[in-house]
């Protein structure tokens, strides 16, 4: 994709600070970091979103986060963590090619994450009953 912002970064025609590069899979700094060492983690092949991606670069990519988070975490003095996926634009992702996030955690950092609401009676039976029938 010659437009998109992570597909021009992988090709070196922007410059990012790489925490890890191989054939498949780079990591940089995120340049608006939760935290510091907010880490992006991505396919070198272009796909907007999650579902796109082969089931074998899915695994390489988690192995790579396996790998990178125990460094990034010593690199900030963090021993928590956040890691999450935005697959989507009403799901937060901001640019459209598949990337997960790695961010480190400290105490009173002010990161908000969830604000979720109970079901309405009957209405997880249901829920569940949709999903089940859609495996």
């Amino acid at each position: 994709m010659d437009d998109c912002l992570f597909c021009k970064i992988i090709r070196g025609e922007i410059p990012a600070s790489k925490v890890y590069e191989d054939e498949e899979v780079v990591a940089f700094l995120d340049i608006f970091p939760v935290n510091p060492g907010h880490t992006l983690v991505l396919p070198k092949v272009h796909g907007a979103g999650f579902l796109e991606l082969q089931n074998e670069l899915i695994s390489k990519i988690m192995m790579v986060i396996k790998k990178i988070t125990p460094a990034i975490l010593a690199g900030v003095d963090a021993k928590d963590f956040n890691f999450g996926l935005n697959n989507g634009a009403l799901a937060g992702q901001a640019i459209a090619h598949v990337h997960w996030h790695i961010m480190p955690r400290f105490e009173g950092d002010g990161h908000k994450l969830f604000a979720g609401r109970q079901y309405e009676p009957g209405q997880a039976e249901a829920v569940l009953k949709r999903i089940k029938e859609n495996l």
